[in-house]
């Protein structure tokens, strides 16, 4: 006889492991099922360890400023291999407390690989568990180009492997992931080339943040390469890769080559058919607002599902659906609309809401723009003068703030708040009531005039 539960998630990551811990907490008997290490890609391969390479770039852009304070300081040595020790100790400490965690709340891990033999029943490694609920929570894997040569090619997952630094290295992709790659290698001190198959990275992002953040990557020394479409990737016998593009250019003497051109849903080993689950021809899961799927007591929650591949947005998911099962709270569930993001990149972006486009695409003429942009007081003593930028984007004839944009030092932190304030249908007039606070870049968002 299968050991039965109330909730199983089909995956270890941030959207299963917070519907099964939400539902812990309201006495229902859960197990997640993982066959890799807990945590899912934010933890291991994603947004932690990323963040932990991004401080690192920024202590090494601190260290070049500090000249300008007074300070003589000159950075002979960067050890990446002691970088990366120290930040897989740090992983592997998260790794870690979750198993505790799952312990102790009685959170059963099924170790292996979860597939559906009926819509109540999943077999792992040959075991069958059965629920009443089932949420499919697996992540996804990034995209590979089936190309000649893409063996050489590094995934995005494959950078955290990396054990010694890229000297000279091509970035491909024009979305979060290649960014912010390309500038913390480049700030870390390896010769970086970003390859754009189009004229712009982050397009769906407000052009302003755009625009200064390749202006600062290119001062920055990121040779950014736009309209280059890679067809063949060589490996010669000095280890180095030549890169042969459309149009006969030719890319050589790169030591390593990263695409990240997005990431596609895991869902080829689910066997969805078995439980009549849709899938559409990409492997993403069809869900209505409520995480439903077409299949009554299945759902779905994160990267799966297409929609807003954050971290935050699946936890923010998978709890109000927990909420929604077992609270009795039949009308929990997540306002897809207005999530802020930030991307960390250098300088970092923070933004919410509509971009100018968006806004005058929906609203016209009653769409009225307030801008800044100037060099952060930190940079007045500093031998590069980076852009901070900042624009509210407002609607009607109170000025509704509806997209809220920040690029520059701090923006990261800064939008939290801000995103709080644009949720609550906070007007232009309820960012000018608030005191600035002096001297700080944030204070641009209540003073603009």
């Amino acid at each position: 006889m299968s050991k039965h539960f109330d909730l199983i998630a089909i995956g270890a990551g941030s959207g299963g492991l917070s519907a099964a811990e939400r539902a812990a907490e309201y006495g229902m008997k859960t197990a997640v099922v993982e066959n890799k290490r807990l945590g899912g890609t934010c933890v291991n391969v994603g947004c932690v360890p990323k963040k932990v390479m991004w401080f690192a770039s920024g202590v090494a852009e601190t260290l070049h400023d500090a000249m300008g304070y007074g300070f003589d300081v000159t950075l002979d040595n960067f050890d990446w291999s002691k970088l990366v020790k120290a930040r897989e100790g740090y992983i592997n400490g998260i790794n870690e407390w979750y198993g505790t965690y799952l312990t102790d709340s009685n959170i059963e891990h099924l170790h292996g690989t979860g597939k559906f033999i009926d819509k109540h029943t999943i077999d792992v490694d040959g075991t069958q568990y059965t629920a009443d609920h089932i949420v499919i929570a697996p992540g996804g894997y990034p995209i590979v180009p089936d190309i000649p040569g893409k063996e050489h090619i590094l995934t995005s997952d494959g950078f955290f492997a990396l054990e010694q630094q890229p000297k000279r290295v091509a970035v491909v992709g024009a979305g979060y992931i290649a960014v912010e790659l390309a500038g913390l290698l480049n700030g870390l001190g390896s010769d970086v080339s970003l390859l754009l198959r189009k004229d712009q990275f982050l397009a769906s992002f407000d052009a302003m943040l755009r625009e200064t953040l390749m202006e600062e990557m290119v001062d920055a020394g990121v040779n950014i390469m736009p309209r280059v479409n890679v067809e063949r990737i060589e490996k010669l016998d000095d280890g180095s890769l030549t890169i042969h593009c459309a149009s006969g250019v030719t890319l050589e003497g790169y030591d390593a080559l990263i695409y990240a051109i997005g990431r596609a849903p895991d869902t080829a080993p689910l066997n969805l058919e078995a439980a009549g689950v849709n899938a559409d021809e990409r492997g993403y899961i069809p869900t209505d607002e409520y995480q439903n799927t077409n299949v009554d007591g299945i759902y779905a929650v994160g990267d799966v599902t297409g929609r807003a591949q954050l971290t935050p947005v699946a936890i923010a998911a998978a709890r109000r659906l927990s909420d929604r099962l077992f609270n009795n709270m039949p009308d929990r569930k997540l306002d897809y609309e207005d999530i802020p993001t930030v991307v960390f990149s250098h300088p970092p972006i923070g933004t919410i809401g509509l971009s100018e486009d968006e806004a005058r695409q929906l609203h016209g003429e009653a769409v009225k723009v307030y801008q800044s942009r100037f060099t952060a007081m930190y940079h007045a003593l500093t031998p590069r003068s980076q852009k901070t930028a900042m624009k509210l984007v407002c609607v009607g004839a109170s000025e509704k703030v509806v997209g809220v944009h920040i690029i520059g030092m701090g923006a990261d932190e800064m939008l939290q708040g801000f995103g709080v304030a644009l949720k609550m249908g906070a007007t232009k007039k309820d960012f000018d009531n608030c005191v600035a606070i002096h001297p700080t870049s944030s204070e641009e968002l209540v003073t603009m005039r």
